[in-house]
């Protein structure tokens, strides 16, 4: 029996796994919201590889040989249709999934397993609505056609017996031909777990891998952090340690390569954690007298990481930090308040987004002399800074957990 060629074999049963994957994933997309937006990515980079090995397989079809029809009539017509549509649903369908991304009102990059960037088509806002209704409506036709697809191959191997399928298996090996079938199953049956892991949520992901920054190298790895709240005793130990009378400058701090500034964020029951790269700090405090306290720390936020290559690459844009317009946050405050041993609050004022604030910090020493560890905490409310505020942005907690630390160094002046 005349078989297909080794390319077009790989191709069909690639393609054919990928196809059962991708509705697997996309019947569960919609209803798993925020939670599903890893998932949505990988939906998106299925696709174009299946856009991609299906212009292979046209390609291959057009330039190898094939076998000829084993049947005529109306069951050789409709084996014909069914072919045909299939070609047009495995172009179609990604076409329609990239017009519907490129169209959408919040215009989220796509980065093909993380990796390629994707660039979006050159369509009107207009087009979203029939490429959304376009992309859903060749769902359904493409699960008939597979149907359809299938039946047929059982028919021909179960009721006529002619062996039409040994055509897409390499030599006659029954092992390879089940595990080629099977792999279809299975990669459905992966598609359906990942949506399912999703939906239920998965342990909280490690935060990027430290990062070098420019003018002192700074790590992005944070906690998922658990912000308390404001020591409501503050005030009633405020300076707590008095001032020595006559008491020189407090000295100047030089922040060591290797710390971090981080971020967390509840995201509709999971979180999102990430930080920045690049930021400096000029702090002077005498920790004997934090009153002397004169801080000022400048952030770049196009530094900005989740880990998450796409999510990393949307916060720069006018939703989150809209860096173009605004490059820099900076914290700055005068003077602090002992709330503990080695435990202090400073109020000051945070610059973000073209808004300015008043912002509390909380941090605590460790060390003695000119050598500190500082390590603490902050809750940001975004929307102060209109951070945050488009469509998938919904899901996300008003309030964000910032944690920074840092080894310093200090010298009297």
């Amino acid at each position: 029996m005349q078989k297909y060629s080794r390319t077009a074999m790989v191709l069909h049963w690639a393609i054919a796994a990928a196809l059962a994957f991708q509705l697997a994933v996309g019947w569960s997309l919609e209803s798993l919201g925020p939670k599903g937006f890893a998932l949505y990515q990988l939906h998106k980079s299925v696709g174009m590889l299946i856009l991609a090995l299906t212009i292979l397989r046209v390609a291959t079809r057009l330039t190898k040989p094939r076998p000829a029809p084993t049947e005529g009539g109306w069951e050789g017509a409709l084996a014909k249709v069914v072919h045909l549509g299939l070609y047009a649903f495995m172009l179609l369908a990604p076409l329609t999934g990239w017009a519907l991304v490129s169209t959408a009102k919040i215009k989220v990059p796509t980065l093909l397993f993380g990796t390629i960037p994707l660039p979006h088509l050159p369509l009107p806002r207009a087009a979203h609505e029939i490429a959304e209704n376009g992309h859903g409506l060749l769902a359904w036709i493409g699960v008939a056609l597979f149907a359809l697809h299938v039946a047929g191959a059982i028919r021909h191997q179960l009721l006529l017996r002619d062996g039409l399928v040994w055509r897409m298996v390499p030599g006659r090996s029954p092992a390879l031909m089940m595990l080629l079938i099977l792999l279809v199953p299975g990669a459905f049956v992966t598609g359906g777990l990942l949506a399912r892991q999703a939906m239920f949520g998965t342990p909280a992901e490690k935060a990027p891998a430290p990062v070098e920054g420019e003018a002192a190298p700074e790590n992005t790895t944070i906690a998922n952090a658990v912000v308390p709240p404001a020591d409501n005793a503050a005030a009633a130990v405020e300076n707590s340690t008095p001032p020595v009378e006559e008491a020189g400058p407090p000295p100047v701090w030089t922040v060591k390569p290797g710390g971090s500034i981080g971020f967390s964020v509840g995201n509709s029951g999971e979180n999102i954690s990430g930080g920045f790269s690049r930021w400096t700090a000029k702090i002077t405090m005498d920790p004997d007298r934090p009153e002397t306290a004169d801080i000022r720390v400048d952030i770049d936020m196009s530094s900005a990481s989740t880990g998450d290559p796409t999510q990393s690459q949307m916060l720069p844009g006018d939703e989150f930090f809209g860096v173009a317009a605004h490059p820099r946050a900076t914290f700055t405050a005068k003077g602090a308040t002992a709330t503990g041993p080695n435990s202090y609050t400073a109020r000051g004022t945070l610059s973000l987004k073209g808004a300015t604030a008043p912002q509390t910090i909380r941090f605590s020493l460790k060390g003695t002399g000119l050598k500190r560890t500082v390590s603490g905490t902050a809750t940001i409310a975004r929307k102060t800074f209109d951070v945050g505020n488009g469509d998938s942005s919904g899901g996300l907690d008003a309030s964000v957990a910032v944690t920074f630390r840092f080894d310093a160094t200090g010298k009297a002046p």
